[in-house]
């Protein structure tokens, strides 16, 4: 058995701040959680009778809000519509939610862990949410395909550098040439 002197050893850690304040970055999801669920089976039970395949629209959002000190919740949010020629075979909405701690962490980092990785891995949970709720409703489980949301980060940060670079080269309204005709 280890005597106490072994389990206190190096107590003196060299990235800790004054007063033992932590000074390593750190980015970690502290808990999930369905935050809203709707799942509408609008045709039942007729629905079940159509013998089509329904075209499946999948739409995702990822949002997020500072939730305290250092913490931020990150909402993604799922829609799924199942619609054939009769009508809807079955709407499902889901906001799933990560609360995530984030300290000592730059600004440009901190916001791709929010819109990527912590939607990476809230994911998979998600997924299996969404499977279970179409299941739910009488219907076999729709497995979502997986996302690339780093490919998706990345793009977007391309198209946000674009527009502003477009915004740039566009020259002001009152400048000889500029502005509305």
């Amino acid at each position: 058995m280890a005597d106490e002197g072994d389990i206190l050893q190096n107590l003196d850690n060299a990235n800790t701040g004054p007063n033992g304040a932590d000074n390593q970055p750190t980015a970690a999801i502290i808990t999930q959680y369905v935050k809203d669920l709707s799942v509408e089976n609008p045709n039942a039970p007729g629905v079940f009778q159509w013998q089509e395949q329904p075209k499946i629209d999948v739409q995702f959002n990822i949002g997020t809000e500072p939730a305290g000190n250092e913490v931020h919740e990150v909402a993604l949010k799922i829609n799924i519509t199942a619609t054939g020629e009769q009508g809807a075979h079955y709407i499902v909405e889901l906001a799933y939610c990560g609360l995530v701690g984030i300290r000592n962490v730059p600004d440009d980092q901190a916001h791709a862990f929010l819109f990527a990785e912590a939607p990476r891995i809230l994911f998979p949970f998600a997924r299996r949410v969404v499977a279970d709720a179409v299941r739910d409703a009488g219907f076999p489980p729709l497995l979502v395909d997986p996302i690339d949301f780093n490919g998706l980060y990345i793009q977007q940060l391309q198209q946000r550098r674009q527009q502003e670079a477009a915004g740039a080269a566009t020259p002001p309204a009152d400048a000889p040439g500029g502005g509305e005709a």
